[in-house]
């Protein structure tokens, strides 16, 4: 089990306090890395649980929602952490409105914070990661936060689809040029997790009882169902995968 071993590895993840993020941080931990949160928000409860399982964590403040912040933010990983060896891009937003009516505004927002922000941190992560070597080897790992919305059309997100289908095919550019300075880049596409941004559906019992019907599995998924996906495409057992979307949806995409 030592190619899943991360033990004296950083990784950053965007968006740790709560859910997926919460879920991944902790499980790249468990594994044995330390943990960089970025983020608006402090993951405090995150980095609580990160430092009980003995890792180091860091919360680096920074609004995703422009890339004035990117920079700076891998730049302070490093400083405090000491490397990089890790990005999980998982921070995002979504707007609801039908086709007809969205406004620039919902698009604009969408788009810079799931799409563009994502882009130009790992391409800050990249320029750290690029060509560093390491007595164990060790290669850089991007890990993109898709969605079903990546391979599926949904209805009233046509910019969170836009977005999602966008990282999609950004994994796999960056994944042709950077293979070669040591770097995987790859993707996960979580389906529905139970979180509190999924909270209202559910509590919708009519709907609730839709998505569990077309999950083979019968459930919810779970955020770390999130994590052990992360674990593997950040170690060493996934430096053969490169470019790839990973569904974790017990299923719905094969119904």
């Amino acid at each position: 089990m030592s190619a899943f071993d991360l033990t004296g590895r950083v990784a950053a993840v965007t968006g740790a306090n709560a859910g997926i993020g919460q879920g991944i941080a902790l499980a790249l931990a468990e594994a044995g890395a330390d943990v960089a949160a970025i983020g608006r928000t402090p993951a405090e409860e995150t980095a609580a649980q990160v430092r009980a399982l003995g890792r180091r964590c860091e919360l680096v403040s920074a609004d995703l929602s422009s890339i004035a912040p990117v920079g700076a933010a891998i730049g302070a990983v490093v400083e405090r952490l000491g490397r990089l060896d890790i990005l999980v891009n998982n921070a995002g937003i979504i707007r609801r409105a039908d086709a007809l009516a969205f406004t620039e505004e919902d698009w604009d927002a969408v788009i810079d914070t799931n799409l563009k922000t994502p882009f130009f941190l790992a391409q800050a992560a990249a320029r750290h990661m690029a060509g560093w070597t390491s007595p164990a080897g060790r290669r850089g790992k991007i890990i993109n936060i898709a969605s079903m919305l990546s391979f599926q059309g949904g209805v009233r997100v046509p910019s969170y689809t836009a977005s999602k289908s966008g990282l999609a095919g950004l994994t796999k550019l960056l994944a042709n040029e950077w293979a070669a300075k040591g770097i995987n880049v790859n993707a996960i596409a979580p389906g529905y997790i139970a979180t509190a941004n999924t909270a209202a559906l559910q509590a919708d019992e009519t709907r609730n009882r839709q998505i569990l019907e077309r999950i083979p599995e019968g459930r919810w998924g779970d955020p770390a169902d999130i994590g052990g996906a992360a674990v593997f495409l950040a170690s060493s057992a996934a430096d053969y995968v490169q470019g790839h979307v990973l569904a974790v949806d017990g299923g719905w995409l094969a119904r």
